[in-house]
């Protein structure tokens, strides 16, 4: 068997031992016992019930067909036990094995930090198109490679049209000092002829600057020049010189990346952390080592459809560089980049993220609540932090919520709930019935110095054999059950003949008596019912100084079908002598 199956082995016997006994402490003070009685008077039993498994019943007297743990009676006017939904009890070695760990919950600081990814783009609203506003003839390009750096009112091209000439003609005269409405004493009827003619001029595509110095142009310059609107990159160029265009076609393109913005799409769940004017952590691979720093300015209240995500944007200076002898914007157009949002939320009531499982899309967690039960609880969940969950609602602030090993309670969980729907109700079958259920014996009196003293050399020599046996070592247990034989005589002197105390050492006598085993299988068979007695020895001393060493446990994959297998140590850590080193930590200690 390798390390990873006997792993595994001791997990499942660890669950299956889970709860009983926590259970079995709620059982109703007659016990087990109550149901031999039978004469006048006798209370009724309704039927027995399993303590760990409470939709396990039976008519009669037996174990419980899961777990192996004795059936209690339940009484008329007793309802029995009920264990409720989502409750899970596990032994002090279950919740070992498992590594349950648990922590109080408290408010805390939520923190959360986005990593984004996009494309730097230039500022949307310093963007502009020079389109012409009449057909003409593109006579000479001063700017003819894209990325130029312009600025506004620098001549871009010359421009034939002779309509946008016939304009500017007009206009010239009607400035002129001489014209003949000014000899004809109409000055009036001039100025508003030529603010007219100027406004015509501003609308065929001239600024003001150009049409103020029409007055300088000569007669024989029939080109006019196209300019730059805005200062900026030319990105685009769709002429060249001595081509023909018309009308509205499109001449440069200018945008001014002195602002840029660096845009990323938010999923819809990380939404709820971003609001306008949180600062934004900026890297991108061109400029490698530098980290760009600039708010958010802008959150698209409109999502797609498709990816559920939402456009951000963040608005950045992009200053002007020296390079190779030129200025440069340092943040080239459209780069691809990366973002940090790092956000803190105090004061917050948090659960760990570790502590939240999900089932079917409900989530939910454990709550310690001690003596090794744990609750699952439904929960309502807020904003999702990097290690933490906001709660809302299912669990009180200071209970216990389970960290780790909670999802091996989920588990133990889920089983018990298909045993629960799968065997509801189904009685024990009579065969297995046939196990006469073990008593709980009655308190022993006091002992004598001699009887003490042989007391715990008994428990010595079951200490030994127990061990020899966990450590798979035959020749071992063969010595110390010869030890045995000297040490009862002395245990049985000082009890009246028909005591209590007298019928419990001839017991013990009559299983005590362990011929020497030929191997381990052989010896185990013979120390099941020596050791059964012995915790019933153990449990009669329960509660004396002088036996308080004395642990007791139990394991449920008994060798003996229909049995639990039980045992005493005077020390721990649980060692079970049924199975050694393949299944060495199987088990649990009884209370």
């Amino acid at each position: 068997m390798n390390a990873k199956t006997f792993l595994l082995l001791v997990l499942v016997a660890a669950l299956a031992a889970t709860g009983g006994w926590f259970f079995g402490k709620r059982q109703p003070a007659a016990g087990a016992a109550g149901a031999a009685k039978s004469g006048p008077g006798a209370r009724e039993v309704r039927f027995y019930q399993s303590p760990m498994h409470p939709w396990i019943k039976s008519d009669r007297a037996g174990k419980c067909t899961i777990c192996g743990m004795d059936l209690v009676p339940v009484y008329a006017g007793e309802s029995g036990f009920v264990v409720t939904a989502g409750v899970v009890a596990l032994g002090t070695n279950s919740v070992q094995v498992m590594n349950v760990q648990a922590e109080p919950l408290g408010r805390r600081t939520l923190r959360r930090t986005l990593r984004v990814a996009g494309t730097i783009d230039d500022n949307d609203t310093r963007h502009r198109r020079i389109s012409a506003y009449l057909e003409g003839r593109i006579e000479r390009l001063f700017v003819n490679y894209l990325g130029a750096e312009v600025t506004a009112g620098q001549p871009l091209a010359t421009f034939y049209s002779p309509a946008l000439l016939a304009a500017e003609r007009e206009y010239t005269t009607l400035a002129r000092p001489d014209s003949p409405l000014a000899r004809a004493g109409l000055r009036g009827e001039q100025g508003q002829l030529l603010e007219a003619a100027g406004q015509r001029l501003l609308r065929l595509g001239l600024t003001p600057v150009q049409v103020a110095a029409l007055g300088q142009k000569r007669g024989t310059n029939y080109l006019s020049e196209i300019v730059a609107p805005m200062s900026g990159t030319v990105v685009e160029r769709a002429v060249y010189e001595g081509q023909y265009v018309k009308e509205g076609e499109k001449l440069f393109e200018i945008a001014d990346f002195a602002k840029m913005w660096f845009k990323f799409d938010a999923y819809e769940q990380d939404l709820v952390w971003l609001r306008a004017g949180q600062t934004v952590e900026i890297t991108t691979p061109s400029v490698p080592g530098k980290v760009f720093t600039a708010p958010i300015t802008f959150i698209d209240p409109n999502l797609e459809e498709k990816t559920r995500t939402a456009k951000i944007r963040v608005e950045l200076d992009n200053p002007l560089v020296e390079r190779d002898g030129r200025p440069r914007r340092e943040l080239f157009h459209r780069l691809y980049a990366e973002g940090l949002v790092r956000v803190e939320v105090p004061d917050v009531l948090a659960i760990p993220r570790s502590a939240v499982l999900s089932s079917a899309g409900q989530a939910l967690a454990y709550v310690d609540k001690g003596g090794g039960t744990f609750e699952q609880r439904k929960l309502k969940l807020g904003r999702l932090a990097d290690d933490a969950w906001e709660l809302l609602g299912g669990i009180a602030e200071g209970e216990r919520v389970v960290t780790q090993g909670n999802m091996l309670i989920d588990s133990q969980a889920q089983l018990n709930q298909a045993v629960e729907s799968a065997g509801a109700a189904a009685p024990v079958p009579r065969a297995a019935g046939e196990v006469a259920q073990r008593e709980k014996p009655a308190a022993l009196p006091e002992l004598t110095a001699t009887q003490t003293k042989a007391a715990r050399d008994f428990f010595a020599v079951a200490d030994a054999l127990t061990g020899a046996l966990a450590a798979d070592k035959l020749a071992d247990f063969n010595q110390h059950a010869a030890r045995l034989r000297p040490v009862l005589p002395a245990l049985l002197a000082g009890f009246p003949e028909a005591s209590p105390g007298a019928k419990l050492v001839r017991k013990l006598a009559a299983v005590g008596e362990l011929a020497t085993a030929k191997d381990l299988e052989a010896a185990r068979r013979t120390f099941l019912p020596f050791s059964t007695v012995t915790v019933e020895f153990a449990q009669a001393l329960r509660g004396r100084a002088e036996f308080k060493n004395v642990k007791i446990y139990k394991c449920p994959m008994a060798p003996k079908p229909g049995v639990t297998s039980f045992w005493v140590q005077l020390q721990g850590p649980l060692r079970n002598p049924y199975y050694g080193a393949e299944m060495l930590e199987c088990g649990e200690e009884v209370p």
